[in-house]
């Protein structure tokens, strides 16, 4: 345990830093792993299950980007069959799980190059630069005396009793691996999909709360599944940094269900919802989107259609019925994407 010091900014281009006491003296919890970890793969897995389990305990959101976790590499090499560590150097300024994977590889690569030109490995601190790539020493660290280590007289010592720890342990939230195996029970869902859903709590909880207000939870979970991460990779977010509410997630998916929008609109509105949080109904009724069923309606838009595309009726009528999709695609055309391409394609057959 400790305190934060401060923050430095450091200018990537023009290699100059600043320093924010903002948030100095806030308390930081550090964690030492043993050096058993043997690639980047290692890590990443190592640091992904740890953030989760800090998320799921609620003692930190967990962003890197934002400093609220952060990580130092320490690292070192040896030769194959060798048993004694090597030298080791220390990478900072690692702020997100793909620059710690960068920083592992490029700082291995820079070791094994130093030992086959026969020069030494120096025991330093290093900060990596993640747009060049490269990184640069900062201070050297030959010891832990450098540290210079002594006892706090103002702190006397700690005594944790076995009882204290078996009642913090009763009030232990549900973690990610209890998480899953009930999802699994509870809502009938595949492996994949409950892993995905737990691996963050942010999208476990959004996904508990609408399946608890629809009594949906496979129609939630595919919104999510599919949808939801299509969109924050495509908009580089993390999940953590998803704001719409289970709420206007439901009432997107009930619009659909009773057939008020069809599929195509429901994803124009879910991405309206993604980014702004927007309510469906009133979003579906100030935007014209409406699904059109009514029958008079539908059978004008049809008349139209058939009369227009002779040699593709003629064809249906002859027994490929195949063609009727290009039909349904020239309805759809015509009632600008807010018909049902079900209800459409029943009406087609009968009418032809």
């Amino acid at each position: 345990m400790e305190e934060d010091a401060g923050k430095l900014i450091h200018d990537e281009w023009t290699d100059t830093s600043l320093v924010d006491y903002n948030r100095s003296g806030v308390p930081l919890v550090e964690i030492v792993s043993e050096p058993d970890m043997r690639s980047a793969k290692e890590v990443i897995a190592y640091l992904e299950k740890l953030r989760t389990i800090i998320q799921y305990l609620g003692a930190s959101d967990c962003k890197l980007q934002e400093g609220s976790m952060r990580a130092d590499v320490n690292l070192s090499v040896r030769e194959v069959g060798a048993l004694q560590f090597g030298v080791r150097t220390e990478m900072k300024n690692l702020n997100s799980f793909k620059a710690i994977a960068r920083a592992i590889e490029g700082e291995r690569a820079r070791q094994i190059e130093l030992i086959e030109e026969g020069k030494e490995v120096v025991q330093e601190t290093r900060r990596w630069d993640d747009n060049k790539e490269a990184s640069h020493a900062m201070r050297s660290k030959e010891d832990a005396k450098d540290y210079r280590y002594f006892p706090e007289p103002d702190l006397v010592p700690i005594v944790i009793s076995d009882e204290w720890i078996a009642e913090v342990r009763k009030r232990q939230p549900e973690l990610r691996s209890e998480k899953l195996e009930r999802y699994k029970k509870e809502y009938d869902i595949p492996q994949y999909d409950a892993e995905i859903l737990t691996n963050s709590k942010h999208v476990a909880d959004l996904f508990e709360e609408a399946a608890k207000l629809c009594g949906k939870p496979k129609k939630v979970s595919n919104w999510l599944m599919v949808d939801m991460m299509h969109l924050l990779k495509e908009k580089g977010m993390e999940s953590e940094d998803i704001t719409f509410s289970a709420k206007n997630l439901v009432s997107l998916i009930n619009l659909k269900e009773k057939g008020v929008i069809n599929g195509t609109v429901a994803k124009e509105v879910f991405e309206k919802i993604f980014t702004e949080d927007v309510e469906p109904e009133k979003y579906v009724e100030a935007h014209g989107l409406k699904s059109v069923n009514d029958d008079g309606a539908l059978e004008e838009v049809l008349k139209k259609v058939i009369a227009n595309d002779p040699a593709t009726v003629e064809a249906y009528r002859a027994g490929k019925e195949k063609v009727l999709g290009a039909l349904v695609g020239h309805a759809m055309k015509e009632t600008k994407g807010k018909a049902n391409p079900a209800l459409l394609k029943e009406k087609l057959k009968e009418m032809l």
